[in-house]
């Protein structure tokens, strides 16, 4: 089965990781190593900011 393409840049998850406090975990083991709660947390964090980008753009 063919992996599916990450939606996020590589910067923005380091950029999330490193607010959220997992970016240890992420140099150490890599995208895999993390908790699916970090993830999860991660996804929501993404969504906030895209939202809040959208009503900015509407201003």
């Amino acid at each position: 089965m063919a992996r599916r393409r990450g939606i996020m840049s590589e910067g923005l998850k380091e950029e999330l990781a490193k607010e959220l406090g997992f970016y240890d975990v992420v140099q150490k083991e890599g995208w895999g190593g993390i908790k699916a709660r970090d993830a999860g947390n991660m996804v929501k964090r993404a969504i906030e900011i895209a939202e809040q980008n959208l009503l900015n753009e509407r201003r």
